[in-house]
């Protein structure tokens, strides 16, 4: 019984694309474990950039220095 954790961060990622997250988890474990669907668990966790980091940094810091070229 796979569970799986996606976590991303908040920034308006919608409805249709989860789904597409969704299925796309649920059948890769299907064609590469062949797990069932039905008890293939899968959850999106949005997180809030200030409690996301990366590199020692806040995300919006990271990717602040990374479009500058800084990182």
């Amino acid at each position: 019984m796979p569970y799986v954790n996606i976590k991303i961060t908040r920034e308006g990622a919608t409805a249709e694309q989860k789904a597409m997250l969704i299925k796309g988890v649920t059948d890769l474990l299907v064609t590469i474990l062949d797990k069932k669907p039905a008890t293939t668990f899968v959850v999106i966790d949005e997180v809030a950039f200030e409690d996301w980091g990366v590199g020692g940094l806040p995300v919006d810091e990271y990717r602040r220095q990374l479009a500058s070229g800084a990182t």
